[in-house]
């Protein structure tokens, strides 16, 4: 997104902190145990009513309490996705062992991605106005709408005056928030940088796929021959990232060194994802990190468990990587998750960290019937103990996005 030639550009970038709030569990830790162990967070939907739908089941968080992590009042006056994505940040500064009063004396950005924003409050004020009693609506519909307000209400909140903005390239969206605030750091722009990716659970977003006819009405199966569709989630990830020098300075906890990423159009279908796009993408990647194919151990696969996707992401690997396409590890927590949407590559930037640091592979579940059109190593069912150096963080997103973000064990 920002390259230079300037004489910062060589510093390195480095992950210390981790936050996570999803359907599997809050904060890394009890994310990492589940998704190990190989656990679904789908369950039937609670945030509203599905019974016109034929599907009902998704990735929804509900042990989330937002005053554990901010005043009632603060909660009570933004919508959901700025509530994860506070908790988030808050959960990722903490475990790099950073504090406020120390970021607000230096620059630090906050990049959050995200598909729908704050749909949630619009469509709570689209509720109260075909509420035949209702005569007025409060204005904090109106003024918590914005989905700038993601990044604003998390710097509001932390106290911090860096850069500040959102990314909206749907899917993609965590990882160009993340390319972004690395190379802000990379440049000597910023200090320190939390990025990531939120997402409420939306009734307009459900209706949508669901009228796509791309939801599973049972189970996520990515790379299953029996596929059926993806199913729908929420949730936040937050890293927090800063220069490898600043870190060993400081003796902060180091999960991996953010290499750099490649980005392209397909610049054709909407929907439908391109096998050129995606190989352009994890190509710029490979280039820009200076990392061979036969360097890279483990691949993070977008794998919605949709037929088309899949397929077309499995081709693009054969593509890049020849023949070891099949013998490179590649998998997809969006089988236990759901598809997160614009916190998906966030929360998938956090488990490429965690399958660094713990030398780790998650698994992809409810795999069950091999296709041939995945011919894949794709860690079925049950995780596993690997050595891992390299990873790449693939992500397709409607609009024709295509993202790869590479990740490097533990740089010094």
């Amino acid at each position: 997104m920002i390259k230079s030639t300037d004489q910062n550009s060589n510093r390195r970038v480095v992950v210390t902190g981790l936050g996570v709030i999803s359907s599997l569990g809050i904060g890394w830790q009890e994310f990492w145990k589940n998704i190990m162990a190989g656990k679904s967070g789908i369950s039937p939907v609670t945030a509203f009513d599905t019974s016109s739908h034929s599907c009902h089941i998704g990735g929804e968080v509900k042990d989330f309490h937002p005053e554990d992590f901010m005043r009632r009042q603060k909660a009570e006056k933004i919508g959901r996705a700025s509530q994860l994505a506070i908790a988030a940040s808050k959960l990722a500064m903490d475990d790099a062992k950073m504090n406020h009063r120390t970021l607000s004396k230096h620059t630090t950005a906050v990049m959050i991605g995200t598909t729908a924003g704050e749909s949630n409050i619009l469509e709570r004020f689209d509720d109260l106005k075909m509420d035949a009693h209702c005569l007025s609506v409060d204005n904090k519909y109106f003024l918590g709408f914005p989905v700038n307000g993601l990044s604003g209400n998390v710097s509001l909140e932390l106290n911090l005056n860096g850069e500040n903005s959102v990314f909206t390239n749907a899917c993609a969206s965590g990882s160009y928030a993340v390319g972004y605030a690395a190379d802000l750091i990379r440049l000597g722009r910023v200090d320190f940088a939390l990025s990531g990716g939120a997402e409420a659970f939306s009734r307009t977003v459900y209706s949508g796929f669901c009228r796509l006819l791309n939801v599973a009405t049972d189970k996520c199966r990515p790379f299953d021959k029996n596929r059926t569709g993806m199913v729908p989630g929420e949730g936040a990830g937050m890293v927090f990232l800063e220069t490898l020098e600043g870190a060993l300075k400081r003796k902060a906890p180091i999960y991996a060194e953010v290499l750099d990423y490649g980005m392209s159009c397909n610049a054709g279908n909407m929907t439908e994802p391109s096998v050129d796009g995606i190989c352009k993408a994890m190509r710029k990647a490979l280039q820009a990190s200076a990392v061979d194919i036969s360097d890279v151990d483990y691949i993070s696969a977008h794998g919605t468990g949709t037929k088309v996707n899949d397929r077309a992401e499995c081709a693009a690997v054969y593509r890049v990587f020849g023949k070891r396409a099949g013998e490179i590890p590649m998998s997809s927590i969006k089988s236990m998750l759901g598809h997160t949407m614009g916190a998906s590559a966030a929360l998938e930037t956090i488990a490429c960290c965690l399958a660094i640091k713990n030398s780790e592979l998650p698994p992809t579940i409810n795999y069950e019937t091999k296709d041939p059109e995945c011919d894949i190593d794709c860690v079925p069912n049950k995780g596993r103990k690997h050595k891992i150096k390299i990873v790449l963080n693939n992500s397709q997103a409607f609009g024709g996005n295509n993202t790869c973000l590479t990740f490097k064990k533990q740089a010094i």
